[in-house]
């Protein structure tokens, strides 16, 4: 059964709306840091194609800060763009700096690393929308929807470069198995739901964090088992738990960008 704002109990929509923050702020960081890689990717057409991945998270961000709005949480443009580290909800993998160096001046960034990051997110990204398919909150289904047909692509386009890489030679080998380590080390809260973890999962919004790690896991196995290696564990306790508004010092440096014109002209359309 669908539930509207008008019939939705207080539990329920605080529960709903610390969802919406999560996905929101996931997809907003993800969007920046894939941006971060324009005029850096290994080729012009690969600055194409992760540009407009880039571009298509960023729109998937926006439709969640506006189902925020539409539950009363402020003004979209401003969810995204003016609040602080502390109150954002991302997971800690997705805040990370892409590698050493600040962009188009010092960049020494780790294509393996965007590469492995890139791929795992956008398949637990995927477990998660096609779990929100069915979720009770009707306006994320469809959002849910809207944005699967879109992952699908971008699912394709990472895991051909993670095979390919994974194939390729042994130095290849060796910088995506560093990625592989440095990007599980982060991936404990990727599939938390934080404080909130019991409201979010008795009111059916969408699976337990517990099954859609074993779909994400399933969803990489075919992967790994055609490339003869084991699939990596999903830390079970984070060191830092984001969905909490616990965060890196990479997080805040980002936000100062990503502010940076908002605040110029708060008046303005992102």
């Amino acid at each position: 059964m669908s539930m509207t704002e008008n019939s939705m109990s207080a539990e329920y929509k605080e529960a709903i709306t610390s969802l919406l923050f999560q996905l929101a702020d996931d997809d907003f960081l993800y969007a920046f840091r894939g941006s971060e890689w324009l005029g850096l990717a290994p080729h012009i057409e690969e600055d194409v194609a992760s540009s407009s991945i880039s571009q298509d998270s960023m729109g998937h961000a926006a439709m969640f800060y506006q189902l925020l709005e539409d539950l009363g949480a402020g003004k979209a443009d401003d969810l995204a763009h003016l609040r602080s580290a502390q109150d954002r909800s991302n997971s800690i993998l997705i805040e990370r700096v892409n590698g050493e160096g600040y962009y188009m001046e010092t960049p020494n960034y780790d294509w393996a690393y965007q590469v492995v990051r890139s791929y795992f997110y956008t398949q637990a990204k995927r477990v998660k929308m096609d779990s929100l398919c069915e979720s009770s909150y009707r306006p994320i289904a469809e959002v849910a929807i809207k944005v699967k047909m879109e992952l699908y692509y971008h699912k394709l386009h990472w895991e051909t470069w993670f095979k390919q890489l994974m194939s390729s030679t042994d130095v290849a080998k060796k910088k995506m198995n560093d990625a592989i380590t440095l990007v599980m080390n982060d991936f404990g809260d990727v599939f938390s739901f934080g404080n909130l973890k019991q409201k979010i999962e008795s009111n059916n919004l969408l699976d337990s964090e517990e099954e859609m790690k074993k779909r994400w896991l399933a969803s990489i196995g075919p992967v790994f088992d055609a490339l003869q290696m084991e699939v990596p564990a999903i830390p079970n306790h984070p060191v830092m738990n984001g969905r909490n508004g616990e965060h890196t010092k990479d997080l805040d440096e980002a936000l100062l960008t990503l502010s940076e014109v908002y605040k110029l002209d708060p008046v303005a359309v992102w």
